[in-house]
Parts: structure tokens; sequence; C-alpha cells
């Protein structure tokens, strides 16, 4: 039985309510700098003089890690586009490091050209999570090139926008497959997105944030109490994943496509002419 707990908290805001990064080198557990740091020679290695710089996000840089069931999250800004670098070894590297590190449930390896970071005219969610929830580990800090952000419309726009492609993705990925941890991760993966989905559905109400999931949770279920029952679901899954890929299709056949009904009602309020762009 999955125990759901009180874990987690809304993004602090300075007095104009601009979003504050809460990460902090200082914070991370020193136990976790033996993993970071063979992630950082891994990154240095393979790419050379293409790395930029490297971040750590999520839980970790929080000082809220924890042991064998967070994940390092990271984040290459590159010297030139991601496609033209040989990646072949990332595989290779995240299972190297899960078999060596328990002290994390997996490490992600992610790259961006650093013409996309500090272009900022559109949002970027990227520029956004180095901004307000990544801790800079190696290379250049690109933090004080970026904008200030508010939670607002503009970041809960980034999370509905792409929710019915995303619930598709999902389906299509797990259906037929035989692969268990590709389903766990899947299941983990887009029930993640419905959660943080639903915060962004009452973002303009609350004027708050968060990567978090529980809060995310209870504040959807404040104005969707009728749905609490089916996000609570959800927030099992994104923590305890399952492996019946029956299961997790049904479940999105309902409260996903709930969700998509309810994200494109707040993007036609909310973004028309993107509605319009896409067809929906």
């Amino acid at each position: 039985m999955t125990r759901i707990k009180n874990i987690g908290h809304y993004c602090q805001t300075d007095e104009n309510g601009y979003i504050v990064s809460n990460s902090s080198i200082k914070k991370i557990k020193p136990h976790f700098f033996e993993v970071i740091d063979e992630v950082i020679e891994y990154y240095r290695t393979n790419l050379g003089r293409g790395l930029h710089s490297i971040y750590i996000r999520g839980s970790i840089p929080r000082g809220l890690g924890i042991d064998g069931v967070s994940d390092l999250d990271t984040i290459a800004i590159t010297n030139k586009n991601p496609n033209e670098i040989d990646l072949k070894w990332v595989d290779k590297a995240g299972h190297d490091l899960n078999e060596k590190f328990t002290c994390v449930n997996g490490v992600e390896f992610s790259f961006y050209p650093i013409e996309d970071i500090l272009e900022t005219t559109n949002f970027s969610i990227i520029s956004f999570m180095i901004k307000t929830h990544s801790v800079c580990v190696y290379g250049e800090d690109l933090k004080g090139s970026l904008p200030h952000y508010k939670a607002d419309k503009t970041v809960g726009n980034e999370h509905l926008v792409n929710l019915k492609n995303q619930v598709r993705q999902a389906k299509e990925e797990i259906d037929g497959n035989e692969d268990i941890e590709d389903i766990l991760d899947c299941c983990s993966w887009i029930m993640k997105v419905i959660i943080r989905a639903g915060l962004s559905l009452v973002i303009e109400e609350e004027n708050l944030y968060t990567r978090d999931l529980y809060p995310a949770y209870r504040i959807f279920s404040k104005y969707y109490p009728e749905k609490e029952s089916k996000m609570k679901q959800a927030l099992k899954y994104a923590i305890n994943p399952v492996k019946n890929a029956n299961e997790i299709i049904d479940f999105l056949d309902e409260m996903g496509s709930w969700m998509i009904s309810e994200s494109e009602g707040w993007l036609q309020v909310h973004n028309p002419k993107k509605v319009r762009n896409l067809g929906l």
C-alpha cells in the first residue's frame, strides 16, 4: 500500500512576486557529491570543449533528496547543437552509475545549446528550471543572464499546451511493451505530468508554483474536490508506479482524457492563439 506523505513546498517569491530559487550547493547532502563528481567527469570527458556548464535540478539541490528514492537530474549546456554531438555513451553511463551508486534512483543526462537558453523572447521551461530550480556545479552560471519568472499563466501554459501529446505518447509507449522498467518509468513520468498540469489549471487563482507533487495535488483538489480521489491515485502511481500497462492506460483514458479537456478549456481562455495554432 502506497503511503502518501505531506512533503514539499511552494516556491518562495520576492516582494515583486518573482520566484526565488531555493536551490544551493550548500544544501546538497555530502554523500551525493560522489555521484555528482562522476557525472561531471562523464560530461567533461565526452563533450570536451562542447561543454559550457552543468546544473543539478530537483530535490537534491534543495536539500530534500531521499536516499535511494530521488533521481539525480542534470542539465548540460553545450556550445553547439546536441544533434551534432555523439551521445552514444549516455545510456551506458546512466546504467553504470545506477549500478555503482545506491543513494540515487537514477541519473538523468540532458543537453541544451546555450543559444536556446539565452533566447528568452519566448518562455522556455529549461531556462525557467535553471533560473528557479537548479544549481550550477560546473562552468559559468547563466542564471544572471536569465529573466525573472512569476507563478502565472505563462508557466501554467507550458504544462498544459503539450498535455494531449504527452498522454498519447505515454499510451503508445506502454501499449504492448514487455519491458517492465520502461513501463514503470513511463508510468511515473506521465503521472507527474498530470499532477503538475493539475496545479497549472489553478495557477492564476493561487499564484503559486511547485515541482513537488503533494502540494500540487492538494491545491488542485481544493478547486476540483470531485476529482480528488483520481488525482490522489495519480500521486500514488507517480510515487509507486505499476507494471500493469492496461491499468495505466485505463487511468489515462479516464482521468487523462478529463485533464486534456480541462486543459483545452483553460488554453481557450488564457492562450487562444496557441489553441488555434494547435487546431484544438
